[in-house]
């Protein structure tokens, strides 16, 4: 085991899944992200199946990480900064519970982190509606269909686009222009 980086997994909903890959991707010690489908109750669903909010899925990432090199707790506060986690009908232009916000935990400690860290937003006042972000257990991740992965370098100039006109790029910097 010398030698052996350290992995960890942590998956979040929030909203489009394309959006929720550039900003944990252009960080250290982030091994790997994936798109895809969590919380539902069909196995290996589909886009499309989605979608049609009957699976009970949630659009989601999965990250492997290096806890020593990027804690669990950096990623929760940069899963903050990418939602509106006081919408609980999905995010921006998208709707509906495919889209809506959700921290799923995969052991105690994630899970009193993200519990952590959601009072810790409720009470710093930046927002003034209540935090509407789930906190569930983590359970089958699906990979979405391929053209999904790495949409943002793909396509950059639609993903561009879409980060623009579904509000998302505005409710960003306008809620967190001084973090960074």
């Amino acid at each position: 085991m010398t030698g052996e980086k350290k992995k960890k997994k942590a998956t979040f909903a929030g909203g489009c899944f394309w959006c929720m890959v550039k900003p944990f991707d252009e960080q250290p010690g982030i091994y790997g992200i994936t798109s895809g489908y969590t919380g539902g109750h069909v196995k290996n669903p589909t886009y499309r199946q989605v979608c049609s909010e009957t699976t009970g899925h949630y659009e989601a990432v999965e990250i492997e990480y290096d806890p020593d090199v990027f804690p669990y707790e950096k990623l929760l506060e940069l899963y903050w900064q990418q939602i509106d986690p006081t919408d609980p009908g999905g995010q921006f232009h998208d709707r509906g519970q495919s889209y809506q916000t959700v921290i799923f935990y995969h052991d105690d400690s994630q899970k009193e982190a993200a519990e952590a860290s959601k009072e810790e937003l409720a009470a710093s006042g930046r927002f003034s509606q209540p935090i509407a972000t789930k906190i569930l257990p983590a359970s089958e991740f699906y990979p979405a269909e391929e053209y999904h992965q790495d949409y943002y370098k793909k396509n950059p100039t639609h993903y561009r686009q879409y980060s623009i006109g579904s509000g998302r790029a505005g409710f960003i910097q306008h809620h967190w222009r001084d973090e960074g």
